[in-house]
């Protein structure tokens, strides 16, 4: 049985590509992730890329600790990674609170963290580490050129309140309206971010320079990779220095008349523009889920030096109106929302016993399924018939099942095909066992369009993979926002519909088997009930 991994991220916020860069990341490793989003307003775009949202209060309050401790121990975090610098040093100073309910913080250490934090320490450490730095002062009088300088604030981060200032009077206005500020020489020339990842004991897995093209609001729009070999080094020089844990976010200056690498910034986080150094070979999230799986990472993969990557804005539904849009198509999931699973179940353990020559050995594996057990696996041990195992797991899995529809199905799809309305089924699971349970239960002819998401390609395709819900989309011709998805699972069955811009209706089946509530969706306990959403 695959171990199912859970990340927790504070401060998510806008940080859509880095959710995506772990799902892309498990993908290829083949894990189970569930992704949780802590957030104060729970209306960010991020969290729809999560599978479940916590909400929090402010980073500053008292209760802010208490209230991530008690989240990471309820829902069994493997990993707290945090986004943002607000939180930073709290969460290291923090860090062996969690360590002890099992939550592993990907956090360095707090004396290097408030180096971060404070830029006039920063500039001291680059120093120590053979670096050079802008001159830093605190005291706009104490400056005396040359101009342009820049002033900021020393613990600021996306270059909110700082600016370029051209002459000294221009300082001093600037100094009476930015609080607790640093002044720097201003360095004219490129400007890199490095993206640097290393495992816990502060070793680099990957340097990842690129020049900041294009920038708004302190955020790249624009980058290219630039494996550059004298800024690699240095960056080595650094890494030896602060002995980081995890992702870190170097900023520098390369002057142009000098060429001389001025170092202005670190920020020991995740940076917004990661996810392109991800995407060019440096694939921290991939190590991190390597790491947590007590794997040693090594990377020797090329990076690909000199690619470029644009970003754009896109929209995500975070709260509905109102005034909801008509709906147009229903997709229905299948096991558990349109019939009892554990019907399915029984029915297997039935073929299983018949199989077995004993009718009398279903009560027993159904015993050991209530059990919480492997109920095929301690039947074949019990009787002393291990080599029969995949006898009867064959029996199980090609049954032709005794199920039926949950009351009122019929009467709702004939309602809404009726009234024009497109109806689908999305369903994971193996191609025969799906098809013959359609069958079992005639949605075979009464259902147009079933996507059974293995035979796009395999299990890759299952849920939350939105390829179904696209392709469904585009064979009706519907806008997603005209669509609604009905699901019973909670773990994975409203994620894509929800990144999509479709309305969700989750069926809060008290006898499936998946039971785990389901956040910020629509609720009914009764499949009928969905009339009341269209």
């Amino acid at each position: 049985m695959m171990k199912t991994f859970r990340i927790l991220f504070t401060g998510v916020g806008r940080r859509v590509e880095l959710m995506q860069a772990f799902r892309q990341a498990a993908s290829r490793l083949n894990v189970v992730l569930k992704l949780y989003g802590a957030d104060m307003s729970g209306t960010v775009p991020a969290l729809a890329f999560c599978d479940y949202t916590r909400k929090v209060c402010g980073m500053r309050d008292a209760d802010y600790i208490p209230q991530l401790l008690r989240i990471c121990e309820a829902d069994r975090i493997d990993l707290l990674i945090p986004t943002i610098d607000t939180d930073l040093l709290v969460l290291s100073q923090n860090a062996a609170e969690f360590d002890k309910i099992g939550t592993k913080v990907l956090i360095s250490k707090p004396d290097k963290i408030a180096i971060c934090r404070d830029k006039n320490y920063t500039a001291d450490f680059f120093e120590s580490c053979g670096l050079k730095a802008p001159r830093t002062v605190n005291d706009y009088q104490l400056y005396h050129g040359p101009y342009p300088c820049f002033i900021k604030p020393k613990d600021g981060s996306s270059s909110i309140n700082a600016f370029k200032v051209e002459n000294e009077s221009e300082l001093k206005v600037y100094a009476e309206q930015v609080r607790d500020y640093i002044v720097q020489p201003f360095i004219e020339g490129t400007e890199y971010t490095v993206d640097i990842f290393c495992d816990y004991e502060g070793n680099p897995l990957f340097i990842t320079p690129r020049i900041r093209v294009a920038v708004r609001a302190g955020e790249v729009l624009k980058t290219e990779i630039a494996m550059d070999e004298t800024i690699i080094e240095e960056c080595r020089k650094l890494i030896a220095g602060f002995q980081p844990c995890g992702p870190m976010t170097v900023q520098l200056i390369r002057q142009n008349t000098t060429s001389d690498d001025y170092y202005i910034e670190i920020n020991p986080r995740f940076g917004g523009g990661a996810p392109l150094s991800m995407k060019a070979g440096a694939r921290s999230a991939e190590a991190i889920l390597k790491l947590l799986s007590g794997e040693k990472v090594d990377y020797s993969d090329v990076i690909d030096d000199g690619a470029v990557y644009s970003r754009f804005d896109q929209s995500v539904c975070t709260a509905e109106g109102k005034r909801k849009q008509p709906v147009l198509g229903v997709i229905f999931d299948l096991d558990d929302t349109l019939y009892s699973e554990k019907q399915y179940v029984r029915s297997g353990y039935k073929a299983v016993a018949k199989m077995l020559g004993d009718e009398a050995l279903a009560d027993r594996l159904w015993t050991h399924f209530e059990n919480g057990k492997p109920a095929i696996d301690e039947l074949v041990n019990e009787l002393g018939c291990i080599g029969r195992k995949e006898e009867c797991l064959e029996a199980y899995r090609e049954q032709m099942p005794e199920i039926k529809l949950y009351d009122g199905v019929v009467d709702l799809i004939l309602e809404l095909k009726s009234k024009d309305i497109k109806v689908g089924i999305i369903t994971d699971g193996r191609v025969s066992g799906q098809k013959r349970k359609l069958q079992a239960l005639g949605l075979d002819k009464l259902i147009d369009d079933i996507i059974i998401t293995d035979e796009l390609g395999g299990a890759q395709f299952r849920k939350p993979c939105d390829i179904a819900f696209r392709i469904m989309q585009r064979r009706w011709g519907i806008p997603f926002e005209k669509m609604v998805y009905v699901g019973d699972n909670a773990e994975k069955d409203f994620q894509a519909p929800k990144q999509l811009g479709m309305r969700s209706v989750w069926v809060q089946n008290k006898e499936g088997l998946y039971q785990k509530n389901a956040t910020g969706i629509d609720v009914i306990q009764e499949i009928g009930k969905i009339r009341l959403y269209l």
